[in-house]
């Protein structure tokens, strides 16, 4: 398995964590676990070079098991919560824990040629940019308060983020609801448990922050991800995509 990142222009910094490619060049099927991160992703998926499909996934509130295909090439656009506001701009409530085929259409994919990954990135970069230069102005309240949880990673309180938007609990927690299926509580979680990925793989498997100590952190990790940071450490036959190929989010 091969696996590549790159970073976005940097004007699209706040809506798009990174490009990513993931090659499976063997003749055998690939066998995953995917955790939550807090991210959503569109995923372009050729197969012996062919655009096999175009799909969209929503967020994921738990671990999911995936099954990469023999001779198949994974080009992944990882899209923070912003992103939804005027780049997808409509509600992925329905795809939560789930996933979705687009028209290979979609973004012109159809008409692309992928032979070379910075071109196809560069591609995207036009793409997505226009798409953000066409868009009327995000209502200021949801893009503070989805800057504000990217760039804590999820670890303050909703009394926070609603101080900080300026904008009602009650009316955060139902925009939430209706735009990506889940509680902001419940969002925080998942982020403040992702961003300990990194910690977890360098062996501390003790809370550095956020958790009150470490059977809180113990707790709260297996709640998300569904295993214990031991079990996440362990990661036998890498079967955590994140811990084998992802890094530091």
């Amino acid at each position: 398995m091969i696996y590549f990142q790159q970073q976005a222009h940097q004007d699209l910094r706040d809506y798009v964590r990174c490009y990513w490619k993931l090659e499976n060049k063997n003749k055998d099927f690939q066998y995953y676990t995917i955790l939550p991160d807090g991210f959503f992703d569109l995923l372009i998926c050729f197969h012996n070079d062919n655009l096999d499909g175009v799909f969209l996934t929503g967020l994921w509130d738990h671990k999911t098991n995936v099954v990469i295909s023999p001779e198949t090439t994974i080009y992944g656009v990882q899209f923070r919560l912003l992103a939804i506001e005027n780049i997808i701009q409509e509600s992925i409530t329905l795809l939560l824990n789930n996933i979705k085929g687009l028209q290979k259409s979609y973004l012109g994919l159809d008409g692309f040629n992928k032979n070379i990954d910075s071109c196809f990135f560069e591609y995207l970069n036009r793409c997505l940019l226009s798409y953000i230069e066409e868009q009327d102005p995000i209502d200021p309240r949801k893009c503070i308060l989805l800057k504000s949880i990217n760039q804590t990673k999820g670890n303050k309180t909703v009394e926070y983020y609603s101080q900080k938007a300026n904008w009602s609990k009650r009316q955060i927690n139902r925009y939430f609801q209706s735009t990506f299926g889940l509680s902001l509580k419940r969002y925080c979680s998942i982020r403040k448990c992702a961003a300990t990925f990194s910690q977890i793989r360098k062996g501390q498997l003790f809370p550095e922050e956020g958790y009150f100590d470490q059977p809180h952190f113990i707790k709260e990790i297996k709640k998300i991800a569904g295993f214990t940071p031991k079990v996440l450490l362990k990661n036998e036959n890498d079967r955590f995509l994140q811990f084998s190929i992802i890094k530091n989010k």
